[in-house]
Formats: structure tokens, sequence, C-alpha cells
């Protein structure tokens, strides 16, 4: 596959307007004209053939050094490697067709022995879908996140990019913009909310009345609808994201050793953290319809209250796992018969339904630590058995229809239990009962509370409830931990008798008393003892 150089030049006669050709009188000196270079490629994957062809060299010697470069190229590859020769060609092609220059020697052959893309250009679009492409085995609600990111955000703001050329300045642009537009749609919100408001308040009697209603409703529906904001945890999560895809690219040596994504500073999205239920809140919630927190919980006698107001409830067994074990609510949809072990009163968490959208599929725990054993009591264990003879029931009751799936709590027929229908459940049930709003997940929380409030090390919680470490657990029960810690200070200080507390006042004082053996302490001059022994 040798390659060859020509010359021509663009000379027209001016007689006939065609092109002189080899004709041309100055084609005789070498440095007239242009040079062209072409060289054969091995043919496609179909069979058919190519070449390489670049024109408008301004010499023999730059031709010649075109040439040279492909060669060289083509030359990476083993002779015993015809996929590695089909990439070098298919890159050769490329770049004739783009007109672009060939790719250095030096980072092509690293990147072939390396196995990465040989085009050096790599977008940060095209390499996020290549990343997301091997996160398949990711869980789905997980995958769709990483998605939603890449669609939403990064790839609107960085995608036309070069990758080895992103720079921390143009990830701060893009979240300079993300902050902008939070500020319009909140703007918008509230314009929106505004005329609604105002259109509820407006009479529908009288022709001014149902005009100005008109008017109104058109103005609403020509503005934007509601929308969320992208908060600092979602920023956050954005950045996380952009921190693990460019950390693949680093390891694949896509780009250079520098991970913008790493410097960037973002707004810090704290957590909310877990508040129990006091009198003063539950106030506040009652004047003002706010939740303190989105993170709320019951207290031990609220929990109760719920308990009982559910106690001939189907899915009992369910609320007084999660209200005491702490299960996240797929895990517990997933319990299965088989995991249960009675003589130990044990049950392994060791698999969960995951709603993806609105279907569910199986999968395992959020995480590695979510796979675990934890212990049952004894009321547990009774309400299990309780309730295994219930679906025992309801299985003779359904006969040939009833679905073998194992799970120890499903639906009446045997199938899945839907986990957001398991919420939608809890809702009702929590509305009904009259007590302050929690979500199920915060029944979870209020487990955790449960057992910090009973002395339970944070390490044995931290293993019940799956995290992977007690600073996780930490973190989210801060606000709990701090009310527990200032319980136990008044403890130790009512563990300590005093005669006198600060602005009381003091008792009268009692004169030293000797220790055994020792003489009485002398009075003081002009004391006079009485009869008894006593000063007067």
């Amino acid at each position: 596959m040798s390659g060859t150089t020509t010359r021509r030049c663009s000379c027209r006669d001016p007689k006939t307007g065609k092109n002189y050709g080899k004709a041309c009188p100055k084609f005789a000196s070498k440095r007239h004209g242009t040079y062209a270079v072409r060289h054969e490629l091995p043919a496609r994957q179909d069979g058919t053939r190519r070449e390489y062809r670049r024109s408008g060299f301004p010499s023999a010697t730059k031709a010649s050094e075109e040439l040279d470069k492909i060669r060289a190229l083509l030359a990476i590859p083993d002779e015993d490697d015809p996929a590695g020769l089909m990439l070098i060609s298919d890159l050769l092609e490329s770049c004739a067709r783009s007109k672009e220059p060939l790719p250095d020697y030096d980072e092509t052959r690293r990147r072939f022995t390396t196995g990465q893309t040989l085009n050096a250009k790599t977008t940060v679009a095209e390499w996020l879908d290549l990343w997301l492409a091997g996160r398949k085995r990711l869980r789905p609600t997980g995958l769709k996140r990483y998605e939603l990111d890449v669609r939403v955000h990064l790839k609107p703001h960085l995608g036309e990019l070069r990758l080895d050329k992103l720079r921390v300045h143009h990830l701060d642009k893009m979240f300079d913009a993300v902050n902008e537009a939070n500020i319009e749609i909140s703007e918008q919100n509230a314009q929106r909310r505004a005329a609604i408001t105002q259109l509820r308040a407006t009479s529908r009697k009288g022709a001014d009345g149902r005009a100005q209603r008109a008017a109104l409703q058109e103005s609403i529906q020509a503005m934007p609808p509601f929308r969320r904001v992208t908060g600092a945890s979602t920023q956050q999560h954005i950045k996380a994201t952009l921190r693990a895809a460019l950390n693949v690219a680093i390891a694949q040596q896509a780009m250079p050793n520098f991970n913008p994504a790493e410097h960037v500073e973002v707004e810090p999205g704290a957590k909310p953290k877990a508040l129990v239920w006091t009198d003063e809140r539950l106030a506040h919630w009652q004047a003002t319809g706010t939740k303190p927190s989105p993170v709320m919980v019951w207290t031990p006698e609220q929990t109760g209250r719920f308990l009982d107001f559910i106690a001939d409830d189907r899915l009992y067994g369910l609320w007084h796992l999660i209200a005491f074990r702490g299960l996240r609510r797929g895990e517990a949809c997933g319990l299965r018969w088989m995991d249960l072990n009675w003589a130990d009163s044990s049950l392994a968490v060791a698999t969960q339904l995951v709603q993806d959208g609105w279907e569910i599929t199986e999968g395992a725990p959020k995480t590695n630590s979510g796979i675990r054993t934890i212990a049952l009591d004894e009321e547990s264990i009774a309400y299990l058995r309780e309730h295994k003879k219930r679906q025992a029931g309801e299985r003779a009751q359904w006969g040939s229809a009833w679905k073998l799936t194992g799970r120890i709590f499903t639906q009446e027929d045997g199938s899945w239990l839907h986990p957001g229908k398991v919420s939608d459940l809890f809702e009702r049930l929590v509305a009904t009962a009259g007590l302050p709003p929690v979500r199920l997940h915060d029944l979870r929380h209020g487990a955790a509370t449960l057992m910090l409030a009973a002395g339970i090390d944070i390490k044995v919680v931290s293993d019940t409830l799956g995290h992977s470490d007690t600073r996780i657990t930490r973190d989210i029960y801060q606000a709990v931990l701090d009310d527990l810690a200032r319980a136990a200070a008044e403890a130790v200080i009512k563990l300590v008798p005093r005669a006198r507390t600060r602005g009381s006042k003091p008792r009268a004082a009692e004169p030293p008393r000797p220790m055994p053996g020792m003489a009485p302490p002398k009075r003081p001059h002009g004391h006079a003892d009485t009869a008894d022994g006593q000063s007067a």
C-alpha cells in the first residue's frame, strides 16, 4: 500500500479557458503548482475500497512528509492485528473526509496501546454517552438520576466542549447559568401563584367578574408552568456525576490527569436533618401548615398511637418492622420467607423491590452494607407468625390463582406489593389517625431515633439501618443526637444533690464538726460557750 504524490496547477489557456494541465508553460519548474498525495487504505469491513487523498501542499517535501505520517500511523498495529489496522484506517479516512490535520503519532500510539478512542477531539457529550453506556449494571433509579443530570444539565452546558480542553471556568459558567435560571423560575412561579390566588378571589358573579376571570385564566395559560429550581443538593449531585464520569476518563487516559469537577466550588447542599415532632414544632405546623424540616419523626408516644390505630391492618407486620427495625421501603416489600430464621429470631435483608417509573424490578439492596441480618424481638416474631397464618388463609381462598412469589408481604393474591402504593396507603393511614405528617421513609428514621433514645450504641444502629459508616448515621440524626446529649447533660446535673442553686438564698451555715479524735475548733475572742457547748 504505497502512496504517491502528484503535482498540478490551475493555470488556464486565455483563449480556450481550459486548464493547461501538464502542458502549462511553467510546469517545468517544480515550484510551480501544488502537490497532492494519495495512499490506499485497507478495505472497509464491507469490503469496499478506500484511500486517503489530500491536496494543496506547497512543495514535494511537504507532500512526502504527509505520506510518511500516513505510513507511520498505519505501522502502529502489529501485522497480525487486522482489527487495530482497521481502527487506524478509520481514523485516517475520517481525517481525509473532515480535512483535519493528521493526529500526532506519539499521542495516537499511546491511545492505541491503552485501548482508548483514537479521536483526540472527543467532546464532553460523546464521552458522557460512552460513560453512561458502561453504567448499565447500576440500579435503575441510580442510572436514571445520572441520565437526568447528563441530559438536563451537563450536555446542554458542556456537551460541545472538547473533553481534553474542559476546565474549571467552564463548570463555573454552567453553575452560574443554573443559578440565574433558578432566579427566573422563582419569579415566574411567584407570578403564576399570585395570578391563581387572584383568580380564586375574583367573584364569578356579574359580567365584570366573569370578564376579569376570563382575562386572568388567559394570562395564566400563557405563563410557564410551575417548575422546580435546581437546588443546592441537586447541584452537588450534578457535580458528583461529572466528577465520576471524568475520573473514568482520566483512568482510561482519555483526558489529562486533572479533574476540573474536583475543584469547582458549588453551594454546599446540606442534607435535611431529622427533627422530632415536639409540642412546639407541632404547634408551628398547625398554625402555619409548614413542616419544620422535610425529615420529621414521631415521638415514641406518637409512634405508639399510630401502631394502635392500625392494629387490625392487613400489613401491620410491615409497618411494625419499619417502625422498629428501620427497613427501607423496597427492602420491606422484598422480604422473603426463606430469609426468615425462626430459630434465631433473625431476618436477612438480601433483596428489594425497586420502583422504576411505575414498573417494579427486583434488585439487591441499595448498598453492599444494605445486605445485612437484623435481629427480631419476640413481639415482631409473634406478629410474623400471625401474618403467615393470614397469608395461608388468603392462599387457600385464591386457590390456583394464587401467585407464589415467596414474599412475606404481598397483595391478597400473593403478587408483589407496589412500593408506590405502599407509600400512598401509609399517608392515608397517617392522615386518618390524625397524626402529624411523616413520610414512610421517616418511619425508618423514627426507628433510628427510638434506638438512639434507648441508649443503643450508634455502631449497632448504623448496622441495623444498613449504613456503610457511622458517620452517615451521625450526619442524618445529628439533631436527634443533640437532643439526647442535652438530656444526658440534664441527667448528669440531677445526679449531684445541691443545697443551693444560683439565685436562691443560702442556708444558715453550720459549724464544722470535728473529726473523731480531734479537739473542737477554737472560738473567736468574745464568743462564749453555753452550758451545752454551743455559742451564745
